[in-house]
């Protein structure tokens, strides 16, 4: 079993920047991949980011590519989410998300999930 628990969000300004915190409890966290989704009001749950179990492999959607950046330290059992030049169609709640079965795109493939953390970013 895995536990995950985000945070790090908040209110911030368009142009700003937040580092969500993604901390991992029960099986060896450098034993799976490990992903960032977001689902804003009304919307479908919506992939972000990935990272291998090693960290040596990343994968963005192209709506953050360049602004984003998944990181992972597996000795302190941590994911990380840095944003920056972040948008108001950015707001949304973010989720973490362990041992993808398949595709790391697909909500569907995960096994494991946090409680998510709420990122609202203002005009």
């Amino acid at each position: 079993q895995v536990q995950l628990v985000e945070s790090g969000g908040g209110l911030v300004q368009a142009g700003g920047s937040l580092r969500l915190s993604c901390a991992a409890s029960g099986r060896t966290f450098s034993s799976y991949a490990m992903g960032w989704f977001r689902q804003a009001p009304g919307k479908e749950r919506e992939f972000v980011a990935a990272i291998s179990w090693s960290g040596s492999s990343t994968y963005y959607a192209d709506s953050v590519k360049g602004r984003f950046t998944i990181s992972r330290d597996n000795a302190k059992s941590t994911g990380y989410l840095q944003m920056n030049s972040l948008k108001p169609e950015d707001t949304a709640l973010y989720y973490c998300a362990g041992e993808p079965r398949g595709s790391y795109k697909l909500p569907d493939e995960y096994d494991y999930w946090g409680q998510g953390t709420q990122v609202t970013v203002s005009s």
